[in-house]
């Protein structure tokens, strides 16, 4: 019997997803270079386009990304040094700053969304409709622990 055999499944998940993020990451880092673009760049972007209905403060999309504020700053410096970001000033108060897309950004992310479709069947093969669902809800869970355990 080899170690990862004897892991308690808690041990076992805890270390996979580590594993899991990182080679993720390795993968789409590979992919996104020829776009002259980071994994984090990418989903800064996902975050404002698909969780937000208008243009969100970085203090938002920091929340939804589990960053901080400086760091996510520093992507949406970096995204709008390459004409795919605005940091605009709030209308209401000057000192919020609120990311938004550019148009070349939008036209950016149709030409990576195919391969990013191609990325996550390959990603998600075998795996089954009952099994994503289980996988999610425990997902849901140990994201809600770790906000939890944020406080």
């Amino acid at each position: 019997m080899n170690k990862l055999e004897l892991m308690t499944d808690r041990q076992y998940l805890f270390g996979a997803i580590f594993v899991a993020a990182n080679r993720m990451d390795t993968l789409m880092e590979r992919e996104f270079k020829k776009f002259d673009i980071t994994t984090k760049q990418w989903f800064l972007s996902i975050v404002i386009d698909n969780l937000f209905d208008k243009p969100p403060t970085i203090k938002e999309a920091a929340r939804e990304m589990g960053s901080s504020h400086q760091n996510v700053k520093q992507v949406a410096l970096k995204l709008e040094q390459k004409g795919l970001l605005v940091l605009e000033k709030d209308a209401r108060d000057s000192r919020v700053i609120r990311l938004k897309l550019t148009e070349h950004s939008l036209d950016l992310w149709k030409g990576v969304r195919e391969e990013g479709n191609a990325f996550t069947e390959a990603l998600f093969k075998d795996i089954s409709e009952e099994e994503k669902g289980t996988a999610r809800r425990v997902m849901e869970k140990l994201l809600s622990n770790i906000a939890e355990m944020d406080r």
